[in-house]
């Protein structure tokens, strides 16, 4: 999409001013006692700011690379665009179905075969039951799981699980995905499929595409724009040659 078009389409993600703290306890006695006592009033807690003061907007089609080192606040931000968090103060607005390639066995229940997973998390969704069905064979054939996707998830191995939860993820046709670069999922044929699927779904151009990345050469191959974390506080926003260059030089 040119940046023209990009200019034009409409705002999918907007952060207004979002801080998130997190409270972090000497040890667990101070974590039970914060139960009972406002933790401001006690010592022996330190608060850290995961995401402090972020405000920017994305808009439709656009496929932004998130920049930073570990501890950066690229997970806290992601994880406020999908739901799992929710920011301290601020706002976070998101027009759109999520997909997440985060956090992929989230939500099963164990003891659900892996059929009735796909049918829990399509209605968790928001999915009506010709939507589901639709969905089914999609994930059933990706995942490659033979008859297991009808054995009880708690049977399953830990690869198992991320193959339901990513199968799942790239067939229900999202409008904003999530991607984690260090995502690794099976065997090296199986991983291969996954980052396949995944460029498919990036080609799309209605598709708007975070992108979570240590890697200058991946953001450089897969997105157009970058936002730079450092400690929870955004350094730089700009096109992804600006954004990496000043990533680079503050390494």
């Amino acid at each position: 999409m040119s940046s023209s078009s990009i200019e034009q389409a409409p705002v999918v993600i907007e952060f207004d001013h979002v801080t998130k703290t997190y409270k972090l306890f000497e040890n667990d006695r101070q974590r039970f006692l914060s139960v009972f006592w406002a933790p401001e009033k006690r010592k022996g807690i330190t608060k850290v700011n995961a995401s402090n003061d972020l405000s920017f907007k994305i808009r439709k089609g656009e496929a932004v690379a998130f920049l930073g080192h570990n501890g950066a606040g690229k997970s806290t931000a992601l994880k406020m665009i999908t739901g799992v968090t929710f920011p301290t103060s601020g706002t976070v607005t998101v027009n759109g179905s999520v997909s997440a390639l985060l956090e992929l066995t989230a939500g099963f229940d164990m003891a659900l075969t892996g059929r009735e997973n796909i049918h829990l998390r399509g209605h968790a969704l928001g999915l009506d039951s010709d939507q589901i069905a639709a969905l089914e064979p999609k994930v059933v054939e990706f995942a490659e799981l033979g008859v297991y996707i009808d054995q009880p998830v708690r049977t399953y191995s830990s690869g198992m699980k991320s193959r339901l939860g990513f199968a799942f993820a790239v067939s229900s046709d999202p409008e904003i995905l999530v991607v984690d670069e260090a995502l690794s999922v099976g065997d090296k044929r199986f991983q291969q499929k996954c980052f396949a699927r995944v460029r498919e779904i990036m080609e799309d151009e209605n598709v708007t595409v975070l992108f979570v990345t240590h890697s200058s050469g991946a953001a450089q191959e897969f997105c157009t724009r970058g936002i730079v974390l450092d400690a929870g506080t955004m350094k730089f926003d700009g096109s992804i040659q600006d954004a990496i260059a000043y990533y680079e030089g503050h390494e």
